[in-house]
């Protein structure tokens, strides 16, 4: 473990990764009802619209997450997760930082997010909040749902 890990655009399509989606996957499927997960497995990342970024310490995937454009302006987080035996750390908010510098340099005006409501979601609602993000309705594509939470912020 050092305290410097390294976050770069990669594939999310890689063997080595297989650990990271496993986690997310039974993450997501913990407290939620399926018809409520809006996750996408590492073949639906792998598009030209996704900027798809991977954590490493010492070479190691420790975490990821995504960042796919809505519009010119709008942009959405996708698949963020750190590995559970790396929390604490600082890991989320260093990721999340990534995705909105990378979002702001490919141009976005606007990120959003769609989370849990449930108990489990508790730290990542409490990280975004923190992050300058706040409740929206929602947007692309999704519809009300009480097990989900909607959430933007400007990018400035």
């Amino acid at each position: 473990m050092t305290d410097n890990p390294v976050i770069a655009r990669e594939s999310p399509v890689q063997a080595e990764l297989s650990l990271l989606f496993h986690r997310h996957t039974a993450a997501m499927h913990e407290e939620t009802p399926p018809e409520s997960i809006h996750m996408m497995d590492a073949s639906e990342l792998d598009r030209p619209d996704i900027a798809f970024f991977v954590m490493r310490d010492a070479g190691r995937a420790i975490g990821m997450g995504a960042v796919k454009r809505i519009d010119p302006t709008h942009a959405e987080i996708k698949s963020m997760h750190i590995l559970a035996e790396e929390r604490g750390r600082g890991l989320a908010r260093r990721m999340l930082d990534h995705l909105q510098a990378e979002a702001r340099a490919a141009g976005f005006r606007r990120l959003s997010l769609e989370t849990g409501s449930q108990r489990g979601f508790v730290a990542a609602r409490a990280l975004y909040l923190k992050a300058g993000f706040t409740e929206c309705p929602p947007f692309e594509g999704y519809r009300d749902d009480p097990n989900s939470v909607f959430m933007t912020r400007a990018l400035d």
